[in-house]
């Protein structure tokens, strides 16, 4: 198997880490390969905020659901859709440009989520594990106090990366839907009852389907974390009506 492909399939998140530490070498290698990432019209929108300072983890360890494994990563980058950098250009050298809006951020965390998916495929070449912290994109006014984001900037990925323990290592990925049930030809098309539960049934094992998807749904889909999710995203886009 081409050795890129197999590595892509290999890759699992990785949320305990060693003592051992990132290089600096190895980090500008992680950001040189997200800011070559495929980027639309050239115009990388996108700004990574590398966050260094321990007190400052502490805090994202609070304002991201609790998850304590960030604060002992070695390596945390907040990947932020930027729509601010090129507006601010337009009107410093007389452009006049509109105000961004929703398709302009719905583009630009396009662009920062190839930069990201980038500095992951990247690491994990370098033996460095990696996991996104989605909730990054809770708590709205509390992570725009924390990296000082101002408006037109949303933090859509965080990353989190270290060099994995053995347990990590040696843990099973879980499985992925078989293809048949991802990829659509020529057009979306509804999938029947019996259809979705074999789509969603990779990693049941013995579980009764029926209980594990109300489970499911009460513990991702209707918590807590999700509805705060909406409502800080809707603080976001604030910024773009």
């Amino acid at each position: 198997m081409n050795p890129v492909i197999k590595q892509l399939k290999e890759r699992k998140s990785v949320r305990v880490f060693t003592d051992r530490p990132i290089t600096e070498e190895e980090k500008y290698a992680i950001l040189e390969a997200a800011v070559n990432a495929p980027t639309a019209g050239c115009q990388q929108l996108y700004t990574i905020i590398d966050v260094t300072d321990q007190k400052l983890k502490d805090a994202l360890v609070e304002t991201c659901d609790h998850q304590p494994f960030i604060a002992t990563a070695p390596l945390v980058l907040v990947f932020c859709a930027d729509c601010r950098k090129w507006y601010n250009a337009f009107k410093e050298y007389g452009c006049e440009p509109r105000d961004p809006g929703v398709g302009d951020l719905m583009l630009a965390v396009s662009d920062t989520n190839i930069a990201a998916q980038n500095a992951v495929v990247a690491a994990h070449s370098l033996g460095i594990g990696s996991c996104y912290i989605g909730d990054i994109m809770e708590n709205a006014e509390e992570q725009r106090k924390l990296l000082c984001l101002p408006e037109f900037v949303f933090p859509c990925a965080m990353l989190v990366f270290g060099y994995p323990t053995e347990q990590q290592l040696n843990r099973q990925k879980p499985s992925r839907a078989e293809m048949k049930h991802i990829v659509h030809q020529n057009g979306y098309r509804d999938m029947d009852k019996d259809e979705l539960k074999d789509t969603l049934s990779a990693n049941l094992g013995e579980k009764c389907f029926e209980d594990w998807i109300k489970a499911f749904c009460n513990r991702k889909y209707n918590s807590d974390f999700s509805r705060e999710m909406t409502r800080s995203v809707k603080v976001f886009l604030e910024d773009f009506e």
